[in-house]
């Protein structure tokens, strides 16, 4: 159980982390002295930057899922086997 607690904590932390960092740099963009093509600029690198990162986790969450499903699978099908036994 403490695990899954653990697991969780983790989670919150990075995602928080992720939105404090966005809002930061979202912050520090639109309070720079800049023009507003070079603000827009630089909030679509930010954006691009972040449709990437996205992807990557989104990925990695994929293939987690998919791990755990294989797995939830097979031990329901030894689950029904030593049932029927």
């Amino acid at each position: 159980m403490a695990k899954k607690k653990k697991g969780k904590l983790g989670k919150g932390l990075l995602i928080g982390t992720i939105i404090g960092a966005g809002a930061g740099v979202a912050a520090g963009i639109l309070t720079a002295p800049k023009s507003g093509k070079a603000t827009r600029k630089d909030i679509k690198k930010g954006a691009i930057k972040a449709e990437k990162k996205l992807k990557s986790e989104a990925k990695k969450v994929e293939a987690k899922a998919k791990t755990t499903a294989r797995k939830v699978k097979s031990d329901v099908k030894k689950g029904i086997k030593k049932f029927k036994k």
